[in-house]
């Protein structure tokens, strides 16, 4: 029985058959030329999917509730199914993606545009073609002007938490002396903290939930320590309900310190940074960091050390024939001893 119309209210349903399969829901318009134009379209959509399979059905809507449900991250996710709507997917490419990013955001450069747009949409559609609903979609990026952020420093972390509340001290101590990211270390819980074993677990939402056992020095066990909390297993220990939350504090703290206002993520950086600073090797710091690969590591935060005298340290002091200065020294010394008594 084809698709049929009917009133609920002031709202048009439709029911039916449509390739042996029922259907019945709602047009979601009082208006009946609307309702009956939206019936013949699914009608025709659910017409092609049986007979050249899901993609010609599946739209961006419907891959977006997907990706979701698989607990998927869901930054940006919002923003980008808004604007594709029930656009059906096999008419999405490259191209249109990123006329999508110019669309969403004009005056934006081009990593905001591939991170909020390319990114998502492209992560969208590629879970969906793990389930055979559609092909992969391959989106050439837009050119990134690459910045140099500056990291921040031991010395600055304690400025910070000289003018900050504990919780907030203890946030930025944290992010800079585990490499966790702000999200992360929002996210942790007091069950996920054992101050006895100087431990605390992070979940790493990037990574697609993956967890990672952080080491915390003596400091950062005191800092969280000083927190005034009930410490509830399931609350949180910085406090803070989201990094929007807490930026008009952080910032707060970076006046009364009297410091450069350096973001959140100037934390994990600095990690990054002091890890190498430190002869701490790439993979080392990737696997303490949670970054899956340690070229990244390397590339971004390899910064260059301002310190010309470094050469001192791989120099040892030898003479010609291969024996230490101070071991020549000592020989001579001893040798001149000898002739004086002689």
């Amino acid at each position: 029985m084809p698709l049929k119309i009917y009133r609920r209210g002031e709202i048009w349903h439709y029911s039916g058959t449509v390739a042996k399969r029922r259907f019945r829901g709602t047009t979601g318009t009082s208006d009946k030329e609307e309702a009956l134009r939206f019936t013949s379209e699914f009608e025709a959509r659910q017409r092609a999917g049986n007979l050249y399979g899901p993609e010609a059905v599946l739209t961006f809507a419907q891959a977006a509730i997907l990706y979701l449900k698989a607990e998927k991250n869901d930054r940006f996710v919002l923003k980008v199914a808004s604007y594709w709507k029930n656009t059906p997917v096999r008419q999405i490419n490259g191209g249109a993606v990123r006329q999508a990013a110019i669309v969403l955001h004009p005056n934006a450069g081009g990593a905001t545009r591939n991170r909020q747009v390319i990114v998502p949409t492209q992560a969208i559609i590629n879970f969906a073609a793990s389930l055979d609903l559609c092909r992969n979609l391959k989106v050439k990026r837009f050119p990134v002007i690459t910045k140099r952020k500056e990291p921040v420093t031991w010395e600055w972390v304690q400025k910070f938490m000289g003018a900050a509340s504990p919780h907030m001290g203890a946030l930025a101590c944290f992010m800079f002396l585990t490499g966790a990211r702000v999200s992360e270390a929002l996210d942790v819980r007091w069950k996920d903290v054992d101050l006895h074993a100087r431990r605390a677990v992070i979940r790493q939402g990037k990574l697609g939930g993956d967890e990672r056992s952080a080491h915390l020095p003596p400091v950062l066990v005191a800092a969280i320590a000083n927190i005034k909390s009930n410490r509830e297993p399931g609350e949180k220990v910085f406090g803070y309900s989201s990094r929007d939350t807490a930026k008009p504090v952080w910032r707060a703290a970076c006046k009364r310190a009297k410091i450069k206002q350096l973001s959140y993520h100037a934390c994990r950086h600095g990690f990054a940074t002091a890890m190498l600073h430190s002869g701490v090797d790439p993979i080392t710091v990737a696997k303490l960091g949670g970054w899956k690969d340690a070229k990244h590591v390397f590339v971004t935060y390899g910064h260059a050390m301002h310190d010309d005298t470094l050469a001192d340290k791989i120099v040892t002091k030898t003479d010609t024939n291969g024996v230490d200065e101070k071991d020549n020294s000592s020989r001579q010394d001893r040798l001149n001893a000898a002739r004086s008594n002689s």
